[in-house]
């Protein structure tokens, strides 16, 4: 995930910029910010340190947010994961209509990362 300023990171060649394996996501699974209980976006990829997010709104950086992930099982089961998490970083998508934002998981526990784990495993792409 893009940590930091989002021109350095491109800056920087693809195969020294990441240590951890991102997967883009087929379901763009919903994010909810937890204080205002609005949607803030959908995840476009992720990975166990962070994750990226499209909005219709940039989002500050350096701001902390309480957020929870809801999505369906094929079983139509309602699944959450509540977690935090600081933004890094926010710049317009390919799609002006669009923001981008990169998230840097805060105070990650297993309980947070094995789902998010499965959720890599179910809905990414296996490159």
């Amino acid at each position: 995930m893009y940590f930091g300023d989002k021109q350095q990171a491109q800056d920087i060649e693809s195969t020294d910029r990441r240590t951890i394996k991102r997967r883009h996501l087929i379901y763009y699974l919903r994010v909810w910010d937890l204080k205002t209980e609005q949607l803030l976006g959908h995840i476009v990829d992720i990975n166990s340190g962070g994750f990226m997010l499209i909005s219709e709104k940039p989002i500050e950086p350096d701001q902390t947010f309480e957020l929870e992930i809801r999505w369906n099982t094929p079983d139509d089961e309602e699944l959450r994961i509540q977690f935090q998490a600081v933004s890094r970083w926010s710049s317009n998508d390919i799609n002006p209509a669009f923001f981008d934002s990169g998230f840097e998981l805060i105070g990650a526990v297993d309980e947070v990362l094995e789902p998010i784990g499965d959720m890599i495993e179910e809905y990414g792409f296996q490159n």
